[in-house]
């Protein structure tokens, strides 16, 4: 039994270790162009089990279940599949149908889902065969639904997924594995866009669910909850697997000194007096087609040198707040001030002008442009600058130097600056959206999500950076589903819900959790 914060998970029995494997990765390795991504892994999985993966951002977690799952094929090595009896044969690799047939479901880290389709769509999609007269709907609606009562994972069925939030799409992602009775389930940061409750619920029915075979790959950078839901665990580090060891012989500090080679310390965070109001929000709406995905009226300020959180569960407003914000969306009503000047809503090239970066909640869709170079992106949103331009001419020379400086800065790894920014792991990619917010040097720092999917190392050096800004005057919103990242950051906590903002007056875990629920007042 793991404590963790005050909230209580129980690991699965563990009387299932001594079981047959299930699947056995033996030495596999890939490389892309110069980079070794994987090199030399093998890994062993048991029925029953679930084994954690762990590693900094770029370590080739992805890479090996993506080999596993037949997105890539290895350069070397092999994947062997145990059946009930323990007859084992040999996947064949590069096809993900054929890891399918063999029962491995794979939930990924960045969603692959049909925007255009409804979630009952997607969760049945390749699920029957392409040329069937008639779909057994309802058939497949009375499964789903009874999946999700007891995973606790409610989404609406009917709705385009493209207009639902992002913690809705990665709950259907979930589904989809689940839906189709998979024997082994690899999870890529499943719980990333969950709140505490709804990843206790999560991970207390997979708990559920190993006791009656199934086995699990769980990647995460979320420590104690890999020391709470497995069993064992294993770190990559530069492609190469640097130890394995029983969950229950393991801690927090022993699995960061294997995963980046020493301790990593996170900045301590001190008070400063705040300044002046550098943001305000007065009586600001903006409308959705649901009232939590709208905003109500709501008010706010922050100040220089604070940090505001906005703590509230995926899907309550967060995103018309940001978008508000950025400029990407233009409010129905009300006023946006930026250091006592009235800014147009709706132009996120003012909003830029005037010193507001963001970090933005979904870094794919709207953090790159994908099939432009990390150098490109990185001068995107500063392109105008005479540093890097004259009279419409872009200096190249200038901007790859810089670029290249950039990258050693911020440790944003990948195969180079002319590679297309959507080749870079979802890691990188945010260290790549880190470094041009914080080279801009803004009055305003909009952080929605700023350290999903980022390792501790990486969350560190985010936080470390944050708490920089903040020193040096910079008023900071900090929207994020992560309490801990909320209550360690901010100087003061509001609550969204039901798109309206309400002053927390604690710093309690639990309390937060339970206000962002609607079950405290």
């Amino acid at each position: 039994m793991i404590n963790i914060g005050r909230r209580i998970l129980r690991r699965p029995s563990l009387k299932i270790m001594q079981s047959d494997p299930v699947l056995a990765l033996n030495g596999l390795t890939k490389s892309f162009g110069e980079i070794n991504a994987v090199k030399d892994v093998s890994l062993v999985l048991k029925n029953g089990e679930v084994l954690a993966l762990l590693g900094e951002n770029g370590a080739g977690k992805t890479t090996l279940m993506n080999m596993l799952f037949g997105h890539y094929l290895p350069d070397e090595g092999s994947v062997e599949i145990f059946d009930f009896n323990g007859k084992k044969q040999q996947l064949s690799l590069g096809n993900p149908r054929s890891a399918i047939a063999a029962g491995i479901g794979m939930v990924h880290q960045h969603f692959t889902l049909a925007e255009n389709l409804t979630a009952l769509d997607n969760i049945m999609l390749g699920s029957e065969p392409l040329f069937n007269f008639s779909r057994k709907q309802a058939l497949a609606r009375g499964n789903i639904e009874n999946i999700m009562s007891q995973s606790g994972l409610k989404v609406p069925l009917d709705i385009p997924v493209g207009q639902l939030t992002v913690g809705e799409q990665q709950r259907i992602e979930i589904l989809k594995a689940l839906y189709r009775d998979v024997r082994i389930l690899v999870l890529d940061e499943p719980t990333a866009v969950l709140t505490p409750q709804e990843a206790d619920v999560l991970f207390q029915n997979i708990g559920v669910m190993t006791q009656n075979g199934l086995s699990v790959i769980f990647i995460s950078h979320k420590l104690r909850e890999v020391l709470a839901f497995s069993h064992r665990l294993a770190v990559l580090r530069h492609g190469e697997k640097v130890g394995e060891m029983a969950t229950s012989d393991a801690n927090e500090q022993k699995i960061v000194s294997l995963m980046v080679g020493s301790q990593a310390k996170s900045k301590e965070r001190k008070y400063v007096a705040p300044g002046n109001v550098v943001l305000s929000l007065e009586d600001l709406s903006v409308p959705g087609r649901s009232r939590r995905e709208s905003l109500d009226a709501i008010n706010l300020t922050v100040r220089k040198h604070e940090v505001l959180g906005i703590a509230g569960i995926s899907g309550n407003g967060q995103t018309a707040l940001a978008g508000a914000i950025s400029g990407m969306i233009e409010p129905s009503s009300g006023q946006l001030i930026l250091d006592g000047k009235t800014i147009i809503p709706g132009d996120p090239s003012i909003t830029i002008e005037e010193g507001i970066a963001r970090i933005p909640e979904d870094r794919h869709r709207d953090g790159i442009v994908g099939q432009m170079s990390v150098a490109e992106n990185l001068v995107i949103e500063n392109i105008s600058s005479s540093t890097f331009q004259r009279h419409g001419i872009l200096n190249w020379d200038a901007i790859l130097e810089r670029s290249k400086e950039i990258c050693v800065q911020y440790d944003v790894r990948g195969p180079g600056i002319n590679t297309e920014a959507r080749l870079l792991s979802g890691g990188n990619i945010q260290k790549l959206i880190l470094a041009r917010v914080f080279e801009s040097r803004p009055k305003l720092i909009l952080a929605n999500q700023p350290t999903r999917g980022l390792d501790i190392g990486a969350a560190n050096a985010v936080a470390e950076r944050l708490l920089v800004s903040r020193k040096k005057g910079v008023a900071i919103v900090l929207i994020s589903e992560d309490l801990d990242e909320i209550i360690n950051l901010s100087d003061r906590i509001m609550v969204m819900r039901d798109g309206n903002l309400s002053h927390a007056e604690t710093f309690d875990r639990d309390t937060l959790g339970l206000l962002m629920a609607g079950e405290a007042t």
